[in-house]
């Protein structure tokens, strides 16, 4: 049987595959510490729970505008302006299964084959396989630690073609925890009116960040024609499995997606559209406040050990350079998995040499990972010398 080609050379998401095999692993009677997956440890707020439950009991079960129920979309606009200080309304909103599907529809809309698009790296796992799949071409701007994995602006403007069709932006950085600034974002805003591209801004860590100011590319009012702004439920009240995030942006394109959603996948789960109108009420800062506990923790620790980084200023990762150690990331990664340590190669997201740590963990769950990871460093430091 033939597949297509396009799909055959995508490689499935490296965090996913990682996080089963720790999860198999851990089903064989292995105690594993998993800091694989990106998704926070806090149960659902009960009040989300009870919504949902509510709209079941209510009848609400069935098919919805494929949008989203209007009362939400509304809800969402309202919740993003008074954020970011703009003006939106329902009919600039659509909501999706996830942010993964807000990002699919949002490449699907705007990509013809061969457009390019620009992708920072360090870069999410799927943002190179979904532009792909779209028939488009990922252009990769490579990133350093020396300069806190924020591109240099030439590097950018010399990636721009005439094909150029959007750049993708994504703050707070999954897999480097940086925020980018308000400098370099109106640089970005500047850079796309000049030459005319799409500002795809994936901002679903957007609630975590835990110094200093956050700047939204909504905020600038100049490009926000032009720009396509991403998030989700998922990382925010930690609704990972609900499947709900939302896209917003002109009407013109919010009509075009609705087209896309409608004949892939309708509308999203009924009860959980509920569940999110809900949880816009919700305070989540008795988890940012843990969230960043654990990451000065774990800043503190790693410090003692020698390790090199940056500290996370946004969503729960750290990115360590692993380099001087004398193995590729994927090797440290299965002999420290030998350990009962799952973490996730740094070349998964187009950085080798680098591990990412998840700290949505207990505190207890990163003890134990400190406590390995000193052990396996340690061995390590006594095998090669």
């Amino acid at each position: 049987m033939e597949f297509s080609a396009k799909i055959e050379s995508i490689q499935p998401s490296a965090t996913i595959e990682l996080n089963s095999k720790a999860l198999e692993l851990q089903n064989k009677g292995y105690e594993i510490v998993r800091l694989t997956a990106g998704e926070p440890d806090f149960d659902t707020p009960q009040p989300i729970i009870n919504a949902a439950y509510q709209a079941m009991k209510e009848g609400k079960t069935k098919y919805t505008d494929n949008k989203g129920i209007k009362e939400l979309r509304q809800k969402i606009a309202q919740y993003i302006n008074k954020k970011y200080s703009t003006n939106y309304n329902e009919n600039n909103v659509i909501v999706t299964n996830g942010g993964k599907q807000a990002l699919f529809n949002s490449l699907f809309l705007i990509t013809n084959p061969g457009d390019e698009i620009i992708v920072i790296d360090p870069s999410w796992v799927s943002y190179d396989a979904q532009i792909r799949m779209v028939g488009g071409i990922p252009v990769h701007v490579k990133t350093t630690k020396e300069n806190n994995y924020t591109p240099e602006k030439k590097h950018l403007e010399n990636a721009i073609t005439k094909k150029t069709k959007a750049i993708i932006i994504n703050s707070p950085n999954n897999p480097t925890g940086v925020v980018y600034d308000k400098e370099f974002l109106s640089f970005i805003s500047k850079l796309s009116i000049n030459h005319d591209f799409i500002i795809l801004s994936d901002e679903v860590y957007d609630a975590l960040v835990y110094d200093g100011n956050y700047t939204s590319m909504a905020n600038f009012e100049e490009s926000r024609d032009r720009t396509i702004f991403i998030n989700s439920f998922s990382k925010t009240w930690s609704m990972t499995g609900w499947r709900v995030g939302y896209t917003i942006a002109n009407e013109k394109i919010i009509t075009q997606m609705a087209k896309i959603q409608s004949h892939s996948t309708s509308n999203v789960n009924t009860p959980s559209q509920y569940a999110a109108l809900k949880a816009l009420e919700i305070d989540n800062s008795y988890m940012v406040k843990e969230f960043k506990k654990r990451r000065d923790y774990l800043y503190e620790e790693f410090k003692k050990l020698g390790l090199t980084f940056h500290k996370p200023k946004g969503a729960f990762y750290y990115f360590i350079d692993i380099s001087k150690y004398g193995l590729n990331d994927k090797e440290f990664c299965e002999k420290l998995l030998e350990y009962g340590l799952a973490v996730v190669p740094g070349s998964a997201f187009f950085s080798d040499g680098h591990i990412r740590l998840s700290f949505a963990a207990s505190m207890n769950d990163l003890q134990k990972a400190v406590e390995i990871l000193k052990k396996f460093l340690t061995d390590l430091e006594t095998e090669n010398v």
